[in-house]
């Protein structure tokens, strides 16, 4: 059962899909459609999910189940997952490479490569400032209070150069 995403309560888990790139007004309206009607249908043991979604960035897909009014299945996670994967072939990016990170410059979203991020730091392309995202958050309120993070304050932190300690 669909429901929408700030309607969710605090507690419900989340999912967090970036995307390789940031998607075209048709193509958002594509996924927002379809993930909407993967909502509608979403259901654990033929038991309707409390679920949602939000679209955030144009590259990020958070999808949202109310586990306290029931828990989603494997099974049912496994769908949406499903979903996602055969839209990624449809529309030509990917939502499962976890080797570029995400960061916020000026409201709009850069992706770089993991093997990179040391030299961008040292160029100062990117600094201890720079935000983040985490995308392990579980819930919804994490979600709201920790998924856009400075770098000093996230786990990217360990690529950032060391000072030499005075001594």
């Amino acid at each position: 059962m669909y429901l929408p995403f700030e309607s969710l309560p605090g507690h419900s888990r989340i999912w967090i899909y970036q995307s390789s790139r940031t998607f075209s007004s048709t193509e958002k309206k594509q996924l927002s459609a379809g993930l909407k009607e993967l909502c509608e249908q979403w259901s654990a043991h033929g038991t309707p999910l409390h679920t949602s979604f939000t679209v955030e960035f144009d590259q990020f897909v958070i999808m949202a189940v109310d586990e306290q009014q029931h828990g989603a299945s494997g099974c049912s996670i496994d769908g949406s997952v499903r979903y996602l994967k055969s839209l990624q072939n449809e529309l030509g990016l990917d939502f499962f490479d976890r080797s570029e990170i995400a960061f916020l410059h000026n409201d709009k979203i850069s992706l770089y490569p993991l093997t990179e991020l040391k030299s961008l730091f040292e160029s100062r392309t990117l600094s201890p400032d720079t935000i983040t995202f985490n995308n392990l958050v579980n819930t919804k309120d994490e979600w709201t209070a920790d998924w856009k993070q400075p770098v000093r304050s996230s786990w990217v932190a360990r690529y950032l150069p060391k000072t030499a300690v005075a001594g």
